[in-house]
């Protein structure tokens, strides 16, 4: 971590001063006399804020298990965070005691950034619970079926535009993820390239990610009046960033949701979500037709994002092993042909790709973090205390590369999938999509969207080397961008 600045960027003079105003807090802190979990020591007023990697706060936690264990406790500013770092204490907590663990930490960069309506973040009530039915009513496994034509459209739209633009596939790719997104929630059939609404939502999620990170809005969370700094101030540009993302948020909740209403108006509507779940709506039912608009918006944003990051994963991982490329390659000539592109019929049939597929997700999970739960109550665990407010934060990265259940974890794989008779082994890596009441919603479009994208990437082009002018192969330093979720560098092309 830097030794001059924090989170959000902000300078650590400004932050020093911000915290002699905030030390009677500090003062305050309650004295418990109970047993909390075990964590690294903190230091005082900070906490354990700079005792970790900001970039990469996931490998930080996994480093403290190895010392704490599964279950470790921390502080930073003056929100308390337990990090669980083991699939089966997650599924302890927070899928048999969910009525404890469903809440969601009110970060103020959510409103700061025009998100505070969004499911992902809202407390667990009534108006959560209301976007949870549609939610389950639209994306559940067999509706999600319905969309399949949609989602191979799109993919095929890729190939196209891998083809005449390789140099842009990152560009494509993130086209690819809000397309398909836009039309399931919305039927709204977006341009093959640069359409205007998918460029905002990308620029909208991309700030929102980087926004929401744990550490960065504890700093806000425990000295609110920085969000008072204006734009203008010297390291205020998470200022800045948030005011944008609030710009672009009015565009991106108002204009696909009226695309559908006139459409449907106008008898033109495809099926989506929020026309399946507005025919279903009584005329001037106000509250539920918000409930949809700002549901419907939450998983494109969500969705968009994460596909993105994923796909671009991916194409790493193919350009990083190509021995792992080529053979996936083969399964699927031997099984497919070169005649046709495969279709999700194929899937069955195609066990590498499928071992392809898991192992991505295991490798590089772009929400290593997940998204924090938060405890509605005091609760007890293995003789522990876990106060009411905390912070609770699935540790996705920690679980993917357990080594004992992934041995050799941070290298990439397939193989690992398969059992010593060369069956696929039963292991579908469903932690990545999160726990309990707040699993992922979109699990099901998400699914068949990558596969369907992996799968045909990999029937059409090869991933290698860019060259320059000259033909020579242009080297590859991965970068990994972070926030909420992580992504991947640009250099890798796709090359038919």
């Amino acid at each position: 971590m830097s030794i001059d600045r924090l989170p959000l960027d902000i300078p650590i003079p400004l932050l020093l001063l911000a915290f002699l105003v905030a030390f009677g807090f500090a003062n305050g802190l309650t004295k418990r006399k109970v047993l909390l979990p075990p964590g690294p020591r903190a230091v005082p007023i900070l906490g354990n804020i700079l005792g970790f990697d900001t970039n990469s706060p996931w490998i930080t936690y996994m480093e403290w298990a190895t010392v704490h264990g599964d279950l470790v406790y921390s502080r930073l500013l003056n929100q308390e965070i337990i990090t669980i770092n083991s699939e089966k204490v997650a599924k302890d907590l927070l899928e048999r005691r969910s009525n404890i663990y469903s809440d969601r930490p009110q970060y103020i960069t959510n409103d700061m950034c025009g998100w505070g309506f969004s499911s992902i973040f809202l407390n667990h009530g009534n108006t959560w619970r209301l976007h949870r039915r549609m939610f389950q009513q639209a994306l559940r496994a067999d509706a999600a079926m319905t969309y399949r034509p949609v989602q191979i459209r799109k993919v095929h739209q890729l190939l196209v535009n891998f083809l005449e633009t390789p140099e842009e596939y990152s560009e494509h790719i993130q086209t690819l993820a809000a397309s398909v997104v836009m039309e399931v929630t919305y039927g709204y059939d977006s341009a093959p390239r640069h359409d205007a609404l998918v460029e905002a939502v990308e620029r909208s999620t991309n700030i929102l990610a980087k926004a929401l990170s744990p550490e960065g809005a504890a700093i806000l969370g425990a000295l609110p009046f920085l969000r008072h700094i204006p734009a203008w101030f010297p390291g205020a540009s998470f200022k800045r960033l948030t005011l944008e993302c609030q710009q672009l948020t009015v565009g991106v909740v108002e204009i696909p949701f009226q695309y559908t209403k006139q459409s449907m108006a106008a008898g033109t509507a495809k099926l989506s979500m929020v026309s399946d779940l507005l025919s279903r709506t009584e005329q001037g039912d106000c509250h539920r037709e918000l409930a949809i608009k700002h549901a419907s918006a939450s998983a494109f944003a969500a969705a968009s994002e994460t596909s993105s990051s994923t796909l671009n994963v991916f194409m790493l991982a193919m350009f990083l092993h190509p021995d792992v490329q080529r053979k996936a390659q083969l399964e699927i000539d031997s099984i497919i042909g070169r005649d046709r592109l495969p279709d999700f019929s194929d899937r069955p049939s195609l066990p590498y790709v499928e071992a392809v597929f898991r192992e991505t997700l295991r490798w590089r999970p772009v929400a290593p973090l997940g998204i924090p739960h938060a405890t509605k109550h005091d609760d007890h665990f293995e003789g522990y205390f876990i106060p009411k407010g905390a912070v609770v934060i699935p540790n996705i990265w920690a679980m993917a590369h357990n080594e004992d259940k992934y041995p050799d974890s941070n290298n990439f794989k397939p193989e690992r999938f398969f059992t010593p008779d060369g069956k696929l082994n039963n292991d579908n890596v469903g932690f990545i999509f999160g726990f309990g009441r707040r699993v992922c919603v979109g699990r099901h479009i998400a699914d068949a969207t990558l596969w369907a994208s992996f799968v045909s990437i990999l029937a059409t082009f090869s991933i290698t080397k860019a060259k320059d002018r000259q033909g020579n192969e242009i080297e590859v330093t991965p970068k990994w961008t972070v926030g909420i979720t992580t992504d991947e560098p640009r250099e890798a092309v796709a090359d038919d």
